[in-house]
């Protein structure tokens, strides 16, 4: 007598096929987050920002790295004879502070970004980004980039103002945080990636110059063409 066959759903092997599949569904999904949340975090080092399409970059990432105290090499390969100038450098070392720490592109910039690495439209090395350029990703106005509560801030946990700044430079013959002139952005003298300039030294040639810093006569001789790769 032939045995009857059992509905497909109802065999053993259907019941514990069910079984499994939520199981590897499980893992699938494990192996997913667990992925993406480490390219999250790799995109989030300055190792990422020369990696893969990030080929214009690579001349940056020597400037974050460079040790305070040593000499280095600016984004063109200029000798820097005191690393702590570049302030790629000096916030690395004083706090850690990140490639992202101070560069926030959107997704749509990103996505700019990546069409003109491809089409081999851009500069090498990239044209610096001003003051405005990078408080305006972070929907930030003027000073606010460089004195706020997170970054430079009295001890009391309040934002400096240029006051404030100017007391802790007030034993200097030209305090370079008075006002005398004009008033100038930070990044007029503060570098991130190449020598800071004393843009005092410019008219006053006795305005101390601070180690591993230029003058601007300097910094023009310094500067060579960007051109487009």
């Amino acid at each position: 007598m032939t045995e009857e066959k059992k509905p497909a759903e109802t065999r053993p092997e259907t019941r514990r096929a069910r079984k499994r599949w939520p199981v590897a569904a499980a893992v699938v999904a494990a192996v997913v987050i667990v992925a993406g949340a480490g390219f999250y975090a790799w995109h989030e080092q300055p190792s990422f920002c020369n990696a893969v399409c990030h080929a214009p970059m690579d001349p940056y990432l020597p400037t974050y790295e460079a040790e305070p105290g040593q000499a280095a090499l600016d984004k063109w390969g200029n000798e820097v004879s005191e690393a702590a100038s570049m302030m790629a450098a000096s916030h690395r070392a004083a706090d850690g502070t990140t490639c992202m720490g101070c560069h926030v592109p959107t997704l749509g910039e990103q996505v700019s970004e990546g069409m003109a690495w491809v089409a081999g439209d851009y500069y090498d090395p990239l044209d610096e980004r001003s003051l405005a350029e990078l408080g305006a990703a972070r929907e930030l106005e003027g000073d606010e980039f460089c004195l706020n509560e997170a970054c430079h801030a009295n001890a009391d946990g309040t934002a400096m103002t240029r006051d404030d700044l100017a007391e802790l430079t007030a034993d200097r013959e030209f305090n370079p945080h008075v006002t005398q002139h004009e008033e100038r952005a930070c990044s007029d003298c503060h570098k991130a990636h190449r020598a800071s300039v004393m843009v005092c030294s410019q008219c006053h040639a006795e305005a101390e110059v601070p180690e591993g810093w230029i003058t601007p006569v300097q910094d023009a001789q310094l500067l060579k063409p960007i051109p487009v790769a």
